[in-house]
C-alpha cells in the first residue's frame, strides 16, 4: 500500500518543552496533555478527512482513505472518523467510493444511528447510471447489518434483481442471502425465493451459480434447494457457460437428482463425461461423486468399477501434478475408491512409491495404500519398496511400512510363496539393532503366526535371543506371545520366562505381566515339569499385584481352575484357545464395515473422506445440514405418464432409426414417404419416471404442416412463450458424418424442417 508523508505540526519546542498557553508567560496547564488539540493517528486522519472536499489531487486523496482502510485493517479503532467518512462518500472517484462503503459495512453495527444517515446516500447510487456503483452501493447497503435498514433494502433490491447488468443482478441474489439472516419474513412477502428460481434462467452464468447457493442455504433446513427434470437438464445443458466455481455448485446437485429412469442416468452422465478432462481437482472429484450416485440408479453390473476404470488415468494424473496439499486429498479419496472397488489401481502401483520431496503425511498414506493394491504380479516389488522404507529414519514410516508388510502376508495378498518371504524379511527385523523396527517386527510376526500356523519353524529360531533385547514393551509382549505358541519347539522357552518371572517386580508394562501369565499357562500344558514350579511364583505374585485389574482377574481365573479343576483337559482347553484366523477371515480390525464405507461414500469430495469418519462425527448437530435427493416422485408416475412415456417411446424410435442408417445415405424418397410415429403434442414439463415399455397408442399421430406461413411477430410471440424447461437433448450416434451442411438442410426440408441459418464449425455443424 503506497505510503505518504503528511505535514505534521510540532507541539514542541526545539528544547522540548511544550509552549505556554494562552501566549503568555505562565507555566503550562497540566490538562493541556488531555484535550482535543493534542496530536495522533486518529486525530491527524480526522483534520486530513475535513480538508478532503478541498484537496485537488485525486492521487493524495485516495491516499488518505487508504490510510484509513490501512488502520481499520491493523486493528485500530478509527470508527470515531463515521461521520468524516460519510461526507466522503459523495465522490464520482470508483476507487475512494469502494473504501468508503468497505468502512462503513465494518462499523455500522456498532453505530445504527450514524450508519442511518448514509442510507440515502446509498440508495441514490443504486440508481447511478455506473453499474459497477450501483452494484458496489446495493452490495454496501445489504452488509449494513442492521433490522432497522430491511425497509430501505428491499425496494432497491427488487429493481436490481431486474437490472440490465449482470454484475448488479448476482450482486442482488446474494443481498437476498444478507437479508434472510435478518428478516425471513421479508423473503416471504417479496416472494424473493419464487424469483431466484425465476433466475435461474439468466442468461448469465454467475448470476445462476449465485441463485443455486442462495437457495441451498435459505432451504437448508428443508433439504436443500428444490429441484426436478426440467432444472436439472436446463443446469447441465448450460455447464459449458459457467466458471469453475459455478461448475462445482451444478455439479453438487446431481448427487440428490434421481433420475427419472435409466436412460436419462446414462445421458447426464455423457453430459458429465468431458468434465473429466478439467484441471480443476474439486470439479473433477464432484464428477466421480456425481457418477456414483447415478449408478445407484443403474442396473448394469460392474457399472461402478467401470466408472472407476473411467476415471483412473485422469485422477493418477492429476495427483502426481499437483501440490502436496492437493496430492494428500486425492490419495485420501483413491484410499475410499480401492475400498470401494479393490483391484482396479493394482496396475499402477509404482505411481504410490515414495519420494524424497514429499511430505510425511503423503508417504504415510501411500504406505498404507500399497499393501491394499498389491497383488501376485506386482507383489515382489511392492514388497522390496516396503522393505527399503523400514531402514528410513523417519520412526512412524518405518512402522507403517513394517505393518503394510505384515498386512501384505497376513491377507495373502502376494500369491504363493509371498507370506514366508516376508516372514523371513520380519525375522531379519527382529535381529536389528534398531528398537521400533524390531519391535513392530515382532508384533507382526505375531499376527501372521496366526494367520498362518504353518509357519512356526521360520518363526521360532531367533526368539530367545529377541528376547534378551527387546527394549519396547508391545514387542517384548509380543515375543512372550510367541514363545507360548513355539513352546513345544523352542527348547529354552521355559527358561527364559523364568528370568522374567524372577524379576517380576521390576515389569511396569501391564501388557508384558498379561502376556507372561498366559504363555507360562500354555507353557505348564506342554512342558509341566520344568514350569510347575515358576507358574506358582508367578501366579502368587500376578494375585498380589494390584496395578492392573485384568492381570488380577486374569490369575485369580487360572489359580482357581488349577486348583478346583478335575478335568485336567478341561483347564487345558480354556488355557489354549485356538488364536488362529482361518485362511478367508481377517482381523477383526481389518474389516471395514460395509455400511460405514456405503455411509462415507454418500459424503465423497467432503472433509468426511479426509477423516474417514461422516460428518455427524465432527460438525456439530445444530451445524449439519442433510441434503435430499430429489424428486420423490416423477411426473410420470401420474395419470399424465401415458402421454410423456408415448413421447419417450417417439425418440426412442427416430434414434434407432437414425442408428441404422447414415443421415448422408437416407433416400430422399424414404424421408418423405415414411410413415410418421408418434403422438400429440406433450406438456416437456412432465419430466419423470420410468416409461412404459411399449409406445401407447395415441388417437393423432404427430405430424408437420408441409406449407404453413407465419408473421415475424407472431413467430417471436410464440418463441417467447416457449419455457426453457420444454426442451430435449437427444444423442443419436451416425453411420457416417455428412460432408456439409447443404446435406443435412436438403432432408431436413424434405422432412418439412425449415432451416434459418447454419454454420460450419472445425467439430460441429449448427443449424437454426
Amino acid at each position: 500500500m503506497a505510503s505518504t508523508a503528511y505535514p505534521q505540526t510540532n507541539a514542541y519546542s526545539s528544547s522540548g518543552v511544550p509552549p505556554p498557553q494562552g501566549g503568555g508567560g505562565g507555566a503550562p496547564v497540566p490538562d493541556s496533555y488531555f484535550t482535543e488539540s493534542r496530536k495522533g493517528e486518529v486525530n491527524e486522519l480526522r483534520n486530513l478527512l475535513r480538508n478532503f472536499a478541498t484537496e485537488r489531487d485525486m492521487k493524495k486523496k485516495r491516499d488518505i482513505i487508504k490510510k484509513v482502510i490501512a488502520y481499520m485493517t491493523l486493528g485500530i479503532d478509527v470508527s470515531r472518523l463515521l461521520t468524516e467518512m460519510m461526507l466522503v462518500i459523495e465522490t464520482r472517484d470508483l476507487v475512494i467510493k469502494k473504501m468508503v462503503y468497505l468502512f462503513l459495512s465494518n462499523y455500522a453495527t456498532a453505530n445504527p444511528e450514524l450508519a442511518q444517515m448514509c442510507t440515502n446516500t446509498l440508495t441514490k447510487d443504486c440508481h447511478n447510471e455506473d453499474p459497477m456503483v450501483r452494484g458496489l452501493a446495493l452490495r454496501s447497503l445489504c452488509s449494513l447489518r442492521l433490522p432497522q435498514m430491511v425497509e430501505y433494502v428491499s425496494e432497491p433490491l427488487q429493481r436490481a434483481l431486474q437490472d440490465s447488468h449482470a454484475y448488479v443482478r448476482k450482486t442482488a441474489v446474494m443481498g437476498i442471502l444478507k437479508m434472510y439472516h435478518l428478516d425471513q419474513d421479508i423473503l416471504e412477502q417479496n416472494h424473493f425465493v419464487d424469483t431466484l428460481y425465476d433466475m435461474l434462467r439468466d442468461p448469465d452464468a454467475a448470476v445462476v451459480t449465485n441463485c443455486i447457493l442462495v437457495l441451498n442455504e435459505i432451504m437448508s433446513k428443508s433439504g436443500g434447494m428444490a429441484i426436478n427434470r426440467a432444472i436439472m437438464l436446463h443446469l447441465l445443458n448450460r455447464l459449458a457457460e459457467f466458471g469453475e466455481f459455478g461448475v462445482l455448485a451444478v455439479l453438487d446437485l446431481v448427487p440428490r437428482y434421481i433420475p427419472a429412469n435409466e436412460e436419462e442416468g446414462y445421458q447426464i452422465m455423457n453430459l458429465l463425461d468431458p468434465l473429466l478432462r478439467t484441471t480443476n481437482a474439486g470439479a473433477f472429484m464432484a464428477v466421480i461423486f456425481a457418477f456414483l450416485s447415478l449408478a445407484q440408479n443403474l442396473t448394469a453390473d460392474g457399472i461402478q468399477r467401470q466408472i472407476v476404470m473411467r476415471v483412473k488415468a485422469p485422477v493418477i494424473t492429476m495427483m502426481t501434478g499437483g501440490s502436496s496439499e492437493l496430492m494428500y486429498c486425492l490419495l485420501k479419496h483413491v484410499d475410499a475408491l480401492i475400498e470401494l472397488c479393490p483391484g482396479v489401481f493394482d496396475d499402477e502401483y509404482r505411481q504410490f512409491y515414495l519420494r524424497h520431496h514429499e511430505p510425511t503425511s503423503v508417504k504415510y498414506l501411500k504406505i498404507q495404500i500399497l499393501a491394499k493394491i498389491t497383488n501376485p504380479s506386482n507383489a515382489p516389488d511392492i514388497v522390496g519398496e516396503l522393505s527399503e522404507c523400514v531402514a528410513n529414519t523417519d520412526t512412524t514410516l518405518s512402522r507403517l511400512s513394517v505393518r503394510s508388510l505384515a498386512r501384505i502376508a497376513c491377507r495373502d495378498l502376494g500369491g504363493e510363496g509371498c507370506a514366508e518371504n516376508i516372514t523371513c524379511r520380519l525375522v531379519e527385523m527382529v535381529d536389528l539393532d534398531i528398537a521400533h523396527v524390531s519391535s513392530e517386527a515382532a508384533t507382526a510376526l505375531s499376527a501372521i503366526l496366526r494367520k498362518h500356523s504353518g509357519l512356526k519353524e521360520l518363526i521360532a529360531p531367533p526368539l530367545p535371543r529377541a528376547l534378551k533385547y527387546m527394549s519396547e514393551s508391545s514387542g517384548k509382549a509380543s515375543i512372550i506371545y510367541l514363545l507360548g505358541e513355539c513352546g513345544d519347539i523352542v527348547p529354552e522357552a521355559p527358561y527364559c520366562l523364568e528370568k522374567l518371572i524372577d524379576s517380576y517386580d521390576k515389569i511396569q508394562p501391564s501388557l508384558v505381566k498379561i502376556a507372561l501369565l498366559t504363555s507360562t499357562m500354555k507353557l505348564f500344558f506342554q512342558r509341566p515339569p520344568e514350569v510347575q514350579r515358576m507358574l506358582g511364583r508367578l501366579l502368587k505374585k500376578a494375585t498380589e499385584d494390584v496395578s492392573c485389574q485384568d492381570l488380577h482377574d486374569r490369575a485369580l481365573l487360572y489359580y482357581r481352575l488349577l486348583r478346583t479343576g478335575n478335568d485336567p483337559m478341561m483347564v487345558q482347553n480354556v488355557v489354549k484357545t485356538n488364536t488362529s484366523i482361518p485362511g478367508q477371515c481377517n482381523f477383526s480390525e481389518e474389516n471395514f464395515d460395509d455400511d460405514i464405507r456405503d455411509e462415507l461414500m454418500t459424503e465423497f469430495n467432503t472433509l468426511s473422506i479426509i477423516y474417514g469418519t461422516t460428518s455427524e462425527n465432527f460438525i456439530a448437530e445444530e451445524n449439519m445440514v442433510k441434503f435430499f435427493r430429489m424428486p420423490a416422485e416423477h411426473p410420470l408416475d401420474g395419470p399424465s405418464g401415458a402421454i410423456a412415456a408415448s413421447e419417450d417411446a417417439v425418440i426412442h424410435h427416430v434414434t434407432h432409426q437414425v442408428q441404422q442408417t447414415s443421415i448422408s445415405e437416407t433416400p430422399v424418397s424414404d424421408m418423405s414417404s415414411a410413415e410418421p410415429h408418434g403422438t400429440q403434442v406433450m406438456d416437456l414439463l412432465c419430466f419423470g419416471a420410468e416409461p412404459t415399455p411399449a409406445p401407447v397408442a395415441a388417437p393423432n399421430a404427430f405430424r408437420l404442416v408441409p406449407n404453413f406461413s407465419l408473421t415475424g411477430d407472431e413467430y417471436q410471440t410464440k418463441w417467447g412463450a416457449v419455457q426453457d424447461a420444454d426442451s430435449h437433448v437427444i444423442i443419436v450416434p451416425l453411420s457416417a458424418q455428412p460432408g456439409s451442411t447443404d446435406d443435412v438442410e436438403r432432408l431436413l426440408e424434405q422432412a418439412y424442417i425449415k432451416t434459418m441459418a447454419s454454420g460450419e464449425l472445425p467439430t460441429e455443424f449448427k443449424f437454426f
